[in-house]
């Protein structure tokens, strides 16, 4: 199994009898659909892996997060809600919808990120924070690199100010596969959401029963005429319609409601 013991914590595991997740669409879990047009996601993953370890039906989870929210957005919407409700622990990752938008800061970024940090961190448990992904493979962020760098350096040290457990996800080499991607090169598939919640269960000191970091079968052989046409396939079905929306200001969840607002057992 990998190693990660820069961020692996230790901690009473029967202590964590409730979570909540705040974010956007990676938090609520878009790419891996779930039964009745829902989507289930890494967050949910994780929640079941620490319901795991609690006796039936004493673990509450609620997953605050909604699709296409910026960073003052979850601040205004979820942090209150998630100050409220109080759990043992929560997981905290935004920002990333600003970071990729046309002239953004990340420098500003973070300095809002870092007060919604300290505001969670005086109300519940324990603040889980979750850096960007590295993008250097991914055709439409892929300029953005640098800029998603800066800003998951600049969570690491707030994390470290703020004592804060680190879901480093720069750092998680299975994701760069492909496959890990939902067909919309935006969003991780249900392998990829998978991966994210084991490497979750890991940071906070849980044995897991895969390594998050497995390395993928080889895949298979495509020539180029079959990988150009998915290209073209995909710049039509999905960069097209995104680029759009950016440019437009709109965002996918603008009619969207967090799908599990209050603690409940799991």
């Amino acid at each position: 199994m990998s190693s990660v013991a820069d961020d692996s914590r230790t901690y009473d595991q029967g202590g964590i009898g409730s979570y909540a997740a705040i974010g956007d669409s990676f938090t609520e879990g878009v790419g891996d659909p779930g039964p009745g047009g829902t989507f289930v996601g890494w967050a949910d993953r994780f929640a079941v892996l620490l319901a795991d370890r609690r006796p039936e039906h004493t673990f509450r989870y609620a997953n605050l997060a909604v699709r296409g929210r910026l960073l003052d957005q979850i601040v205004a919407e979820q942090v209150p809600r998630a100050k409220e409700l109080a759990p043992d622990l929560v997981s905290f990752c935004a920002g990333g919808n600003d970071i990729i938008r046309p002239g953004s800061d990340p420098d500003d970024v973070a300095e809002r990120f870092e007060r919604a940090v300290a505001e969670l961190t005086g109300a519940v448990g324990t603040v889980m924070v979750t850096t960007g992904f590295d993008t250097r493979d991914v055709p439409v962020l892929r300029h953005l690199r640098g800029r998603i760098a800066t800003y998951t350096a600049h969570v690491r040290a707030i994390a470290d100010r703020y004592d804060c457990p680190v879901l480093d996800l720069w750092s998680l080499r299975s994701v760069q596969d492909r496959r890990a991607w939902d067909p919309d090169r935006l969003h991780l598939s249900p392998e990829g959401h998978t991966r994210v919640a084991l490497r979750a269960a890991q940071v906070l000191g849980l044995e897991v029963s895969a390594d998050p970091d497995l390395p993928w079968p080889p895949p298979p052989v495509r020539g180029t005429l079959e990988v150009r046409r998915d290209d073209i396939l995909w710049a039509r079905e999905y960069l097209g319609p995104w680029i759009g929306r950016r440019l437009r200001g709109e965002s996918s969840g603008d009619h969207v409601e967090a799908k599990r607002p209050d603690l409940l057992p799991l």
